[in-house]
């Protein structure tokens, strides 16, 4: 029989009897004991193995042993002794975002939290949750996000009938004038800190200075919430009172110059105003004896009682520039009205209004201007855009008064009877006013010889 270099027969174990003596030896022979039931031993000796053993917790559901190496063989290899004393590769790092807790010695630091959670250089996930949240939160549930768009409701011409017709199913809109309206009227309304004076001057008499403070006072007052007040402070029996009230009035402002002293409250005031629809008026003195006493210095009593209690001072003031109460009037003005008239004499004496002012230090008040002109006397020789223009490069807007019916009686004025023109007409001249309500007025140098310095303007 040949042998087979130490090798196992490649016949049957059991079946050949050669093999019966080699078989019986390598079955009493002990087996060694394998790696992994020998590494125990050896880690439990000694008292570091023993520190490192205790340190190590024991959490549930994590095994402590290294993984299983590949199956042993029945016969021993030379090198089992290297792989039994090779320390166990550290266990895999729990995925990101698990809550399982790796062990080793990094263990001591306690359970370990997620990456997404405690890396400050990684973004936060609800960092594009937060953004969305401000996107959709309550500030965007505004009117204009939530209301479809609307025309506005047209009240006048074929378009209110129709939208009256239809019951608004139709709406075709605003017409342009019925735009330019509202839009005068919103500059009407402008927010007003405080008070604001307005004077109405010319030195031309019968103009059409007290219809044109009466159109003013008008307008204001009917689309204004806080209280205005029309002041005649014409010392020749002016008539502001006649044009806005229709009748004789029981107080002047020559009985509120005498009881000043009494004035406490809006309704002590109140005896000596009256009332033309929204609009308070306090009338001149009728007397023409005592008309002449009413002078720059009881003038500035008188507004200063009015500023306490009215928002809005209109001064119609008198015929001329130089009398005493005019001065005063100047020197308290936020916005000047001129009053002019497109013929020679009316463009002619209102340009030189603008001089004498001008001349007098008043530059600011003419740049700021607005130049009202009556229109109810007229001429077909005069070139009307050409004193518009005159006008227009010298103060800030110009406005013409057209002529109407209603006015030329020279009777009381109703806003109701005027002219829809007339009425456009006072309406953009107190929205060229109003634009003024919000300006800051710088203050003039002193002129020595008035009542006060020009700071009190405001």
């Amino acid at each position: 029989m040949t042998q087979n270099n130490g090798k196992v027969p490649s016949g049957s174990w059991a079946d050949d009897p050669a093999l019966a003596p080699w078989r019986a030896q390598t079955a009493s022979a002990p087996r060694p004991a394998p790696p992994s039931e020998t590494r125990p031993a050896a880690r439990a000796e000694g008292p570091r193995a023993q520190r490192q053993e205790q340190r190590i917790p024991r959490t549930p559901g994590v095994a402590s042993e290294p993984p299983a190496g590949p199956a042993r063989s029945p016969v021993p290899a030379p090198a089992a002794a290297s792989v039994a004393t090779a320390p166990a590769p550290p266990p895999a790092a729990a995925a990101p975002g698990s809550s399982a807790v790796v062990a080793g010695p990094w263990s001591e630091l306690g359970p370990q939290v997620p990456l997404e959670r405690t890396d400050p250089l990684r973004p936060a996930a609800s960092a594009g949750r937060g953004l969305a949240h401000s996107e959709g939160s309550a500030d965007v549930l505004s009117y204009q996000q939530l209301v479809r768009s609307r025309r506005d409701r047209p009240t006048e011409g074929w378009r209110g009938a129709v939208y009256t017709l239809t019951r608004g199913r139709l709406n075709p809109g605003l017409s342009p004038a019925e735009a330019d309206r509202r839009q005068k009227i919103a500059r009407v309304q402008a927010q007003l800190a405080g008070w604001h004076t307005i004077t109405v001057a010319s030195m031309k008499g019968g103009i059409g200075k007290t219809t044109v403070s009466a159109l003013l006072g008008l307008a204001l007052a009917e689309h204004r919430g806080d209280r205005v007040v029309a002041l005649d402070a014409n010392p020749d029996a002016g008539t502001l009172a006649d044009r806005l009230l229709g009748h004789p009035v029981p107080y002047t402002v020559r009985d509120l110059v005498n009881n000043l002293h009494t004035i406490g409250s809006l309704t002590d005031i109140a005896r000596y105003t009256n009332l033309a629809g929204r609009l308070q008026v306090l009338a001149s003195e009728q007397d023409p004896a005592m008309s002449e006493s009413f002078n720059n210095i009881e003038y500035e009593q008188v507004t200063g009682v009015l500023k306490r209690f009215y928002n809005i001072i209109i001064t119609d003031s008198g015929t001329g520039l130089i009398h005493s109460a005019m001065h005063g009037a100047l020197e308290a003005t936020k916005t000047l009205v001129i009053v002019g008239a497109p013929t020679v004499d009316g463009g002619s004496r209102a340009s030189k209004t603008l001089d004498w002012l001008k001349a007098h230090g008043y530059d600011e008040l003419v740049s700021g201007a607005v130049v009202a002109l009556s229109c109810d006397r007229f001429s077909r020789d005069i070139d009307r855009s050409a004193v518009v223009d005159h006008f227009a490069a010298r103060c800030r807007a110009v406005v013409e008064i057209p002529e109407d019916p209603h006015l030329a009686t020279g009777g009381h004025i109703q806003l109701e009877h005027l002219r829809e023109r007339t009425r456009d007409a006072a309406l953009s001249l107190g929205a060229y006013v109003a634009d003024q309500f919000s300006w800051n007025h710088p203050a003039r140098p002193y002129v020595p010889g008035s009542a006060q310095p020009a700071g009190g303007r405001g």
